[in-house]
């Protein structure tokens, strides 16, 4: 029996690469003497984490162009695009893969490229709701997409189309009565009180963190000695952590449970009866599965404004709220205050995120490898 060789391309953000190893994690499943091999971005973040994850992975020179076109450094941007398309033929003529998945990212370019062009199936991974750049011009020859949003026709051929949603951890699920005990006890929570759960991502957000920090100053929503306050878990990000732990030394008096990055993922959000979130495709992903209500800040700091992108995909089905970056400040916890006096509204919200959660994503976009592969397992 032929044995089955994949190759996933792509990364640069936690985006790209936690759903790549998801579907690797997939495919293993379903054919464990799968032979994956990674390409990534040199100097990037999967040069790190696909190893960790166990599995091996070539790093290319691939970086994006900068603003605005004629910026001198563009000239060397191109050089390395055609130093990477050399290395991407080596690569897949040394590897010979069955199929060659991309998640976007600057690195899965060449190699998406170069597969389509020699006839190897190829299958992309869109996350987001308004597709990136390198996908869409990869979408143009490649034999399927999977993506999590409808209306992805504006950005790839419909035929190729294929809604599975987003891979996400295995152990983020619908919460039960029993892991909301649990959940309690583990971060020291009251039961009785209302928990509010902020989380910014791994590195952290200026934004959320600033907006808790002068909330907890004004000593109402989150102090322990007024009725009717709430709880607070809080993951500030690694960046931010010296300087939330000297804060949080000076206010010390509140139902607040801090700390840099959240272990147990899957009891905060079990925990927490409002989320307060970024709006990356793999935490909203995580989210419709959860089923939280959630208001979404979403990041400036993106291409092509991706993360508004998303989280309006879900307020237009009355599935969250959106508070902009510029507006925090001063309309984030007065929403946050409307919404604990309306637990008709929270209800709402949760049964309609839920009814957009797809938890096997990675299983079905691994079946759809190997289908599209031609390898039986």
């Amino acid at each position: 029996m032929e044995k089955l060789n994949v190759i996933i391309s792509g990364g640069g953000t936690g985006g790209h690469i936690f759903p790549a190893i998801s579907i690797a994690n997939g495919i293993k499943e379903i054919n464990p003497k799968a032979n994956i091999l990674f390409v990534g971005a040199t100097g990037r973040m999967e040069m790190e984490k696909v190893p960790a994850a166990g599995y091996e992975i070539i790093g290319i020179p691939a970086q994006g162009l900068r603003r605005p076109l004629y910026h001198p450094y563009n000239i060397k941007v191109a050089f390395d695009y055609f130093r990477c398309k050399i290395k991407a033929r080596k690569i897949i003529k040394d590897f010979k893969p069955n199929i060659v998945v991309g998640v976007g990212g600057y690195a899965s370019a060449p190699i998406v490229g170069v597969a389509a062009k020699s006839k190897i199936p190829t299958l992309l991974q869109e996350q987001n709701s308004f597709a990136g750049i390198v996908n869409r011009t990869n979408g143009k020859h490649a034999d399927k997409i999977c993506v999590a949003y409808d209306g992805m026709e504006r950005f790839f051929p419909k035929e190729k189309i294929m809604i599975t949603g987003n891979p996400i951890r295995k152990d983020i699920v619908k919460s039960t009565p029993q892991m909301r005990e649990e959940a309690y006890r583990f971060y020291n929570l009251d039961p009785k009180k209302k928990t509010i759960f902020v989380v910014g991502g791994s590195l952290g957000c200026r934004t959320l963190n600033d907006c808790m920090k002068d909330e907890i100053s004004k000593g109402k929503l989150f102090a322990s000695d007024v009725e009717g306050s709430c709880q607070v878990i809080w993951q500030c990000g690694k960046i931010y952590k010296d300087e939330v732990d000297a804060f949080m030394e000076n206010h010390k008096g509140v139902n607040v449970f801090h700390t840099h990055f959240i272990q147990r993922m899957d009891l905060a959000y079990a925990a927490a009866d409002i989320v307060i979130s970024r709006a990356g495709a793999g935490t909203i992903s995580e989210l419709c599965v959860a089923g939280k209500c959630t208001i979404f800040v979403p990041s400036p700091n993106v291409s092509e404004d991706h993360q508004t992108h998303n989280a309006m995909a879900l307020v237009h089905k009355y599935a969250a709220m959106m508070v902009r970056d510029d507006a925090a400040g001063k309309e984030l916890f007065p929403c946050v205050d409307k919404l604990l006096k309306n637990p008709a509204k929270i209800q709402e919200m949760e049964r309609n995120i839920l009814a957009l959660g797809k938890k096997d994503a990675a299983a079905v976009i691994a079946r759809e490898c190997i289908i599209l592969s031609g390898i039986k397992k």
